[in-house]
């Protein structure tokens, strides 16, 4: 499809899913190169990474595992600026290597919050990945280790990323186009 309707917002096609999946692929070597013998803690952020987690996972052939944190700070097609901590951190992750899995880097608001709390039990190192990366958007408090697309500052549904709810189940990924 190369419109879809979201609620009351339309959508035009922006990347399709094969090209998705082979930037994940892409990502995934690297990440099995760098990361090889860390043994390192993968934290999908619930509810948009679900789906690049996944795709990530099929790829990575090091000694790792998952979790996954739920955050929420959006409402509608804006940032909140307000994190709020819905489900918390059950490994112990002192020493670790942790891999943040974001579906979407933008103002940096998510991120700052998730590192601040990740500090507290004192990992060996934290590093971030994400899906779609907003360079025009982000605040630059910490380097983006890994990132799929770099996208402008357009609001985008699919694959993993909603819309007051809706459109995270799109094989592909849209941005608006009303």
């Amino acid at each position: 499809m190369d419109k879809v309707q979201v609620h009351d917002k339309h959508f035009s096609l922006f990347i399709e899913n094969k090209e998705i999946e082979k930037r994940i692929s892409d990502l995934a070597l690297k990440i099995n190169n760098d990361l090889k013998d860390k043994n390192p803690l993968f934290l999908g952020i619930l509810n948009g990474s679900f789906m690049f987690a996944g795709e990530l996972f099929k790829n990575l052939n090091i000694p790792c595992g998952i979790s996954f944190l739920k955050l929420a700070s959006y409402e509608g097609t804006s940032s909140t600026g307000k994190i709020k901590r819905l489900i918390g951190l059950n490994e112990d992750i002192k020493g670790r290597t942790i891999v943040i899995l974001e579906d979407i880097i933008d103002t940096g608001i998510t991120i700052d919050n998730i590192v601040k709390q990740l500090k507290g039990y004192e990992p060996a190192e934290i590093k971030i990945a994400t899906l779609l990366y907003k360079p025009e958007a982000y605040n630059d408090m910490y380097k983006i280790d890994y990132f799929c697309f770099d996208i402008p500052n357009d609001f985008i549904v699919g694959y993993g990323l909603d819309y007051n709810g809706y459109g995270r189940n799109l094989k592909h990924i849209y941005k608006i186009s009303d």
